[in-house]
């Protein structure tokens, strides 16, 4: 029986991200997908700027970001008439490298997902799928049908569910997954258009209750459509684009000439009661599914990964507690619950049927957000929630201390580059914790990075740190994943030594007796 650190079903976005990051830290990976290759059609469309952020340690931000489309704007239409334009660049360009939404067809991104994770060794069992799986005293065995083959059996320490809404691992786990599904039916259609919003951004329809977004990937009228059909009828496959509503369409401004394909789905509003049981844990949609608004369902995913990795690495090797994964769900459970709450009014606002709500979402909201966005702090916040930059763990057991405006827990500031090319957000050499000081790190700081082969990198003290709301020479401990661990006004040796002593974190933990107190 071949034997892996962690066993990850499902290879779509979530799958091959969590296997590239645990790879790249050195943990045996086994990879199962039943499909016989990449989609070669996809929904998700939009990598939101957290995503190109938590990629840099992956080597993958800028190979992304160069396949797909930055997407600086978001115009907001009625009648035919564009109302409203909300800038992104304006918006983020003081909060992070990416101010824009990356249009990055999901098919194109999962075969570069493949191809990073050949390159580091891992190569997806396709047409192979999870059929069964029992818990034992070390781990986890499971049962694996290969089409075409004999079953196979697999022997792991973790299992990664990472298969999707109809989820075999949340099933057998027995987890729950409450929630509803919603009357409408979603399409999708990758087509060739015209018109005044054909010119490669991000255009949406508030005229009518047919919520309606086009999200153009090239300056000659390629494009993605996504939207809604009210359709009672039962075979939602026998749905064609003639049944989608073009008033909505027009109401774009956009005239569609041909459609290269057409595919049309349910859509549910649902969170799992756990992420985690025993050494079985939820990721993706197969936690957490909700409606395409604001294009925030894959980019969950990856944070659930990219969240989860660095912690299965550190327990495999020994370096901390099994009882650090119980903090997975805890960081990422609440945010899920919160964006399913979040994009089940917003979609219920675009899609309400009453004169009130046609008044309110062709008359009120264009204006309002037009005369909001020029306001910089609501641009900012709500560039903030869009890219998934707002989200923090400040209520996890590994987050501590405040530091100037910077609270553990909390997404590290990104502070461009100066004249002396520091990026506070350049990739270490792994992935790894590490220590930042802005300013001048102490010498017992130092001896006790050395020591422990800690990496610490200095930022000579500039303007910009005291605006991102750093404090001077102060320590900010980060986490593998880039958040903040802790923050130490006084910078001191010491105060790492309580943190790790703390969290029982073997790797870092010398936790020396302490002189009484008299």
């Amino acid at each position: 029986m071949d034997r892996y650190d962690v066993l990850v079903a499902g290879a779509g976005p979530t799958g091959m991200v969590l296997a590239l990051a645990l790879a790249k830290q050195g943990i045996r990976v086994c990879i199962v997908d039943r499909a016989e290759e990449p989609g070669t059609t996809s929904r998700a469309m939009a990598v939101q700027a957290r995503t190109l952020e938590l990629y840099r340690p992956l080597g993958l931000a800028e190979e992304v970001a160069a396949a797909g489309r930055p997407n600086p704007c978001i115009n907001l239409w009625v009648k035919g008439k564009r109302r409203a334009r909300l800038s992104l660049r304006d918006a983020g360009s003081r909060l992070t490298p990416y101010p824009y939404v990356l249009i990055y067809p999901q098919d194109a991104h999962e075969q570069l997902l493949e191809r990073h994770l050949e390159a580091a060794g891992v190569r997806i069992q396709r047409r192979t799928e999870l059929a069964d799986f029992e818990e034992t005293a070390d781990g986890v065995t499971a049962r694996l049908i290969q089409a075409g083959g004999p079953d196979l059996e697999v022997g792991a320490r973790y299992l990664a569910g990472c298969d999707g809404a109809r989820s075999m691992v949340r099933h057998k786990l027995g987890t729950g997954f409450g929630g509803g599904t919603y009357d409408h039916i979603f399409y999708v259609a990758d087509v060739q258009s015209r018109g005044r919003a054909a010119n490669g951004e991000i255009h949406l329809s508030l005229e009518t209750s047919d919520f309606v977004i086009f999200l153009g990937y090239d300056d000659a009228g390629r494009g993605r459509l996504v939207g809604t059909i009210r359709d009672e009828r039962g075979d939602v496959d026998a749905l064609t684009f003639n049944d989608v509503s073009h008033r909505a369409m027009a109401a774009l401004g956009l005239e569609v000439e041909q459609v290269h394909w057409f595919s049309t789905y349910r859509v549910h509003h649902r969170v799992t009661d756990h992420y985690r049981q025993g050494r079985a844990f939820l990721l993706g949609d197969a936690a957490h599914v909700h409606s395409p608004a604001g294009g925030q369902g894959m980019n969950t995913g990856i944070g659930d990964a990219i969240n989860l990795a660095w912690k299965l690495a550190a327990v495999v090797r020994g370096d901390a507690r099994d009882s650090l994964l119980d903090t997975y769900e805890k960081e990422r459970i609440a945010f899920a619950r919160k964006l399913v709450d979040t994009t089940d009014r917003l979609f219920s606002f675009v899609t309400a049927e009453s004169s009130v709500a046609d008044f309110v979402r062709t008359r009120i909201a264009p204006t309002f957000a037009s005369a909001a966005y020029g306001v910089k702090p609501v641009r900012e916040s709500i560039f903030r929630i869009l890219s998934q930059t707002t989200i923090n763990y400040h209520d996890s057991p590994l987050s501590s201390g405040v530091a100037g405006r910077v609270h553990g827990g909390d997404r590290l500031p990104w502070v461009a580059s100066g004249e002396d090319g520091q990026d506070n957000y350049a990739p270490p050499a792994r992935i790894d914790w590490q220590v930042h000081v802005y300013g001048q790190a102490y010498p017992d700081l130092r001896a006790w990075c050395d020591r422990h082969g800690m990496i610490l990198r200095e930022f000579e003290w500039r303007q910009e740190h005291d605006e991102a709301g750093f404090a001077r020479n102060a320590g900010y401990l980060l986490r593998p994943d880039g958040y903040v661990a802790l923050c130490d006004p006084g910078a001191s040796a010491q105060a790492l030594e309580d943190y790790f002593c703390d969290l029982d974190y073997q790797r870092f933990r010398v936790c020396m007796p302490r002189p009484a107190v008299l």
